[in-house]
């Protein structure tokens, strides 16, 4: 470490300092070039200055020392609010925090009384002995200090008062390299590392009984050739400890649901990537992640797609949820962070989504999105494109679902209900501009007059917001439907454990949702991921949500789709449990398409309309997009009309050409996310040079 030392002159001089970010998930003090400070207070410390964000980062890497082992503890912790000093120091705090490894400061090794030579040996905190943990004070002296700098929020002073695992003698007290360590648990970290209680935590949420989770261990721990770590010494006490927090814990921790959030809060700070408060003119929002959903945001998002499910429970909950969502290898969805907010979600996603993006890329820089999916147009799109620099795509998932959902339930023909199924799609990729739109919408009250139940949900529910829509369907490119059934299962999974009867009586409070959503909900998500990385606990699942309706329709037969391209108004897929039964699609490779089996008759998305879709994309039939019939019919004309002159001809060769690469370029371009929607009237224009748009037929 040595080697790495440099001189500095005075402490004044820190800020000169270079920022040390190392480009891994957790690092030590060896991947860290320290100095020297000179003078002050604390003359002759070591000292680095790292960004903030990655404190907890440091922390871990230290305590995988692998000649000593450890857990540092915060010893004391003391914070002062911005703009309380006129004049700070240039290592000013705005929160100093001292950790101390776990084996000391107090020596009990000889002393069973506790009050031996190594007793005299306290920080300042004032903490004394610590009854319980005697047995585990070897007298080690290392600690750090950790400075979140008052002039430089943003960026940690590490200040290393004693980085060796020593005690007051000088000599190793812990690890394999003191030698009457060797051979006890002194030669391993004092307690389990928060992996393993997340793990055993989650596992005791689920329902896996003590016995079970003790009898895994021990198997995990033989297939891996035995102890190598404190881990690796999960006792029956340990679990029992962990199952007792779980049957005392409670969502309420004050009577105030309000002051109850707040102590989750001062609990769970790093779960936190956002909070405000609510106030006379502010909106309250929450955002959570938790270290489990930060590295599946990190290995499922990279390179890949995020979607939002937003406004779940305005009916039922206290304040609505919104979830962000990737997408795993098996086409499921997973939960990677949960925003809790009395306001519309997207109106404010600009005070957030900087920050939580701020998370992952502080863990990896080179973590990239490939797409982000916003299930309402009102999301603010240039606030998401910016910050993660991808293309966002419009996700019409909710927007279907409720119409479906709303159309089956207040008219009961079903001839009815595909046809204004299918007038409702050609609303939404209405070509037209202006109050034309709403024309559309208005012969459609006119057809379908005698609908009520549905013209009156339609009026006060939708009406108000469709012009949003139609806008939002005509300035971005609407996703694909693959990702609709994960969502739908999300949400469906969501619905059934969130609205059990028997928390009735607390939807109401916020606190219960956020006990609820970061335990349970969240344990059966680590469950699902742990069981398909080790092929254990498989039984403990739950059946109805391991797979969802895309991965059952891939595995159909192309030969069990009846599809005539000649007549694209129906198609018949066979069942794949009764071959005598086949089920109709209506409006085949639409987003509205509809299907009479059982499970879509209820108003879900059902394998056999993907099935369709994919069969009609693949076939490059039944297009729906107006984007893509305005694509296709501009290219059909120039096909059908080729210029006679064949100098004229040579030169539209050439532009064809470049064009081709042009479009090459806005690819990539969207593809990083800096291609930006064309105005409105541009958009108009090009829609009144094609063909009236077909009404999905």
């Amino acid at each position: 470490m040595k080697g790495h030392e440099a001189k500095m002159p005075r402490m004044e001089d820190i800020l000169s300092l270079p920022v040390q970010d190392p480009p891994c998930a957790e690092f030590s003090a060896a991947q860290i070039k320290w100095v020297k400070v000179e003078g002050g207070r604390q003359g002759g410390d070591d000292i680095a200055l790292i960004p903030f964000a990655r404190v907890d980062d440091f922390v871990k890497g230290e305590s995988s020392n692998a000649e000593c082992p450890a857990s540092f503890r915060i010893e004391s912790r003391r914070k002062r609010p911005e703009g309380s000093i006129s004049k700070p120091r240039v290592d000013g705090y705005l929160e100093y925090t001292l950790y101390w490894c776990s084996y000391g400061p107090e020596d009990y090794r000889d002393s069973e009384s506790g009050m031996g030579d190594g007793s005299n040996i306290k920080p300042a905190s004032g903490k004394g002995s610590r009854p319980g943990r005697r047995h585990m004070m070897r007298g080690c002296l290392c600690h750090f200090t950790v400075k979140r700098l008052y002039t430089r929020p943003l960026l940690a002073l590490i200040i290393y008062n004693q980085r060796k695992h020593l005690d007051k003698s000088g000599a190793p007290c812990h690890g394999i390299l003191d030698q009457d360590a060797v051979g006890t648990r002194a030669m391993y970290a004092p307690r389990i590392s928060e992996e393993l209680r997340q793990k055993v935590m989650s596992m005791l949420y689920v329902g896996i009984s003590l016995d079970t989770v003790i009898q895994h261990h021990m198997e995990v721990v033989q297939g891996h050739g035995g102890p190598h770590n404190r881990d690796d010494f999960l006792t029956r006490n340990d679990v029992r400890n962990m199952e007792r927090l779980i049957r005392n814990s409670s969502h309420e921790l004050h009577a105030s649901d309000e002051c109850s959030i707040k102590v989750w809060v001062q609990r769970h700070q790093k779960h936190v990537f956002y909070l405000q408060e609510n106030s006379g003119s502010e909106p309250f929002i929450l955002g959570i992640q938790t270290d489990w959903q930060l590295q599946q945001m990190l290995l499922y998002g990279h390179n890949g797609s995020i979607a939002s499910h937003s406004t779940f429970g305005l009916k039922n909950l206290k304040y609505p949820l919104c979830t962000l969502l990737v997408f795993d290898s098996t086409h499921n969805a997973i939960p990677v962070a949960w925003v809790i907010t009395s306001s519309f979600v997207g109106q404010d996603v600009h005070k957030w989504i900087g920050l939580l993006a701020e998370r992952v890329h502080t863990k990896d820089p080179r973590w990239r999105l490939n797409a982000f999916l916003v299930d309402d147009p009102s999301f603010e799109v240039s606030m998401i494109r910016e910050v993660f620099q991808c293309r966002v795509l419009l996700c019409v998932w909710h927007i279907r679902r409720a119409w479906m959902r709303s159309i089956l339930k207040k008219c009961c023909n079903f001839d009815v209900q595909r046809e204004m199924f299918k007038h409702l799609g050609w609303i939404l990729y209405c070509t037209r501009n202006g109050p034309n739109a709403m024309d559309a919408i208005e012969e459609f009250m006119q057809v379908f007059v005698d609908q009520r139940a549905f013209m009156d949900y339609f009026k006060i529910r939708w009406l108000p917001t469709i012009e949003l829509w139609v806008n939002g369907v005509r300035s971005l490119p609407v996703a694909s439907p693959e990702p609709y059934a994960a969502i739908e299962s999300y949400h469906l999974r969501l619905k059934s454990k969130l609205y059990n009867e028997q928390h009735a009586n607390s939807w109401a409070r916020v606190d219960w949702l956020i006990h609820f959503l970061t335990t349970e909900f969240h344990s059966s998500y680590w469950l699902d991921q742990y069981s398909v990385e080790t092929g254990c606990f498989e039984n403990m699942r739950d059946k109805s949500f391991l797979t969802n309706a895309w991965f059952h329709a891939v595995h159909i037969a192309d030969v069990d789709v009846i599809l005539d391209e000649q007549n694209l108004e129906l198609a018949k897929v066979i069942s794949q449990t009764d071959r005598s039964l086949a089920y109709t699609v209506w409006n085949p490779g639409s987003e509205f398409s509809l299907c009479d089996c059982p499970w879509s008759r209820v108003g879900n998305l059902c394998k056999h309309v993907i099935k369709v879709a994919i069969l009609c994309k693949n076939r490059q039939v039944a297009r729906p997009l107006l984007a893509a019939q305005v694509y296709r019919q501009t290219l059909v004309s120039l096909l059908q009309n080729p210029p006679d002159d064949p100098l004229v001809l040579e030169h539209a060769i050439l532009h064809a050409t470049r064009l081709q690469q042009d479009i090459k370029g806005l690819e990539d371009l969207s593809n990083n996310g800096l291609l930006q929607p064309l105005p409105p009237e541009i958009n108009s224009q090009l829609a009144d040079n094609v063909l009236l748009f077909p009404r999905l037929h």
